[in-house]
């Protein structure tokens, strides 16, 4: 059955909160502790990583919920409801700091806010990654509601991470309150797209609800917290594709987080031009838009899983390429983040694509539908590895002797630091690329696993 185009476009809208709240943390967050409210680096990266590894633990939690609610209502709708309703409340306090705070407490603020909000966008994002194996049913089918979403998530990038410094600009000499702007100009966007993909859900087939494991009414009990943890670790176990496609993916979550929280400081410190980081997004983001419908092209005729690989190709060449920024800093910089731009649409649409061809092989082999455990251990990992990618830039910047400032205070980076940051933008994530392509080696699925024609069994004679 063909999705209709208004369920497409609904469904899309939810990668606004994907791409919103996936890169303004990671663009932004560090930078605003290290350089606004004066925390130490390192410390900024433990606040944002404690985030993450607190969405490790929950993530698996309420995919467990998402699937008891799809047996209970037959749909995923209220958490994903609940979760567009919060997380502008606690994104908007994650940079709303009272004035006149020691540094420890402003660190503590940041963390708490960040933690409730990152459990918000859980509520919304674990959900919303179960439905496209219920919502559409074919190989193709989706594809293209992945490439769909991936079209609206690259044009979220590009307007979140180009408008974000804009946003803060409004503020003028005040960097707190430029900050809080954009939070809440954010937030509200976040939310708004958010609510509209939650409609999506009443498309769940209500069939769905009927191959749901019956321990889904098992509630939050903490045995019934147990059996949640334990069946994400055998949904993992159980899934040879899952655990292959999953590695991949988080690793270039990996990369590409280290990448992402890197580039405020390469516009700064590399290009010298706090401004520059606009233009690093239009370069990275906007070559997506253009090519993410290419690569869905591409994967119909030539299998998801190769044109996955031929993606993470070129963007470990970008990547290779942009080490040239430790000698000549300039222009040309745009020409190879352009490049990783096209490569990520790829990277994107493919292996989300490729996930409900995974949950679909296994409830029919299994019997039940998982999604939601599926969704819950993808979206830990996916938090887990973009987390780490903001911790690896961290410890590379204290290593490398990172000096930290307060508001308009001036300082002087070391050659040391600035090579750090440049090694942060290019090599590492180029190594973990490689790793990537390893993993991506071991996915075992192929169409003619996804599509498998109906038996049919011929009527007897009279």
């Amino acid at each position: 059955m063909t999705l209709r185009a208004g369920i497409v476009a609904r469904d899309a809208m939810g990668s606004v909160g994907t791409g919103g709240f996936a890169t303004l943390p990671g663009l932004v967050l560090v930078f605003y502790l290290t350089d606004t409210l004066g925390v130490a680096a390192i410390v900024a990266g433990v606040i944002v990583t404690a985030a993450k590894v607190w969405d490790v633990f929950v993530d698996p939690v309420i995919g467990a919920v998402s699937d008891r609610e799809l047996a209970t209502t037959g749909g995923r709708r209220r958490l994903m409801a609940a979760g567009a309703l919060l997380l502008p409340v606690f994104f908007t306090l994650t940079f709303w700091v009272p004035a006149g705070l020691p540094t420890p407490a402003r660190a503590a603020w940041v963390l708490v806010a960040f933690v409730l909000a990152a459990t918000a966008f859980s509520l919304f994002q674990v959900p919303y990654m179960a439905l496209p194996a219920e919502l559409a049913r074919s190989y193709d089918e989706r594809t293209r509601l992945l490439t769909a979403r991936v079209v609206v998530l690259a044009a979220a990038i590009l307007a979140f991470g180009g408008g974000a410094p804009s946003l803060r600009g409004l503020g003028g000499d005040d960097e707190r309150l430029g900050y809080l702007i954009m939070a809440l100009a954010a937030g509200l966007l976040l939310g708004v797209g958010m609510f509209v993909a939650a409609g999506a859900a009443r498309g769940t087939p209500p069939a769905a609800a009927a191959a749901v494991p019956g321990d889904t009414r098992g509630g939050l009990s903490p045995a019934a917290l147990v059996g949640h943890y334990r069946d994400g670790i055998t949904v993992l176990r159980e899934s040879a594709p899952f655990r292959a496609l999953l590695a991949t993916f988080v690793l270039q979550a990996l990369a590409t987080g280290v990448m992402l929280a890197a580039a405020q400081y390469v516009a700064t410190w590399v290009l010298h031009d706090t401004d520059a980081i606009t233009p690093l997004f239009a370069a990275l983001i906007a070559p997506a838009l253009v090519c993410a419908p290419l690569w869905g092209r591409a994967a119909r005729r030539h299998g998801k899983e190769r044109t996955f690989a031929v993606a993470s190709v070129l963007f470990g060449l970008a990547a290779i390429a942009l080490t040239g920024l430790a000698w000549v800093p300039g222009g040309w910089a745009y020409a190879a983040v352009g490049l990783a731009g096209a490569a990520y649409a790829g990277m994107q649409s493919l292996p989300m694509s490729m996930l409900p061809d995974v949950v679909a092989h296994d409830a029919r082999v299994r019997g039940v539908d998982r999604a939601g455990r599926f969704g819950g251990v993808w979206t830990a990992g996916e938090t887990g590895g973009l987390a780490l990618g903001t911790t690896v830039l961290t410890i590379v910047l204290a290593v490398t002797g990172y000096a930290e400032s307060t508001g308009s205070e001036q300082v002087e980076q070391s050659t040391a630091a600035v090579l750090g940051i440049v090694a942060s933008f290019s090599v590492i994530p180029a190594i973990l690329m490689v790793a990537s392509l390893l993993t991506l080696r071991r996915y075992p699925l192929r169409r003619s696993d996804i599509d498998v024609p109906a038996v049919v069994v011929p009527e007897a004679r009279a």
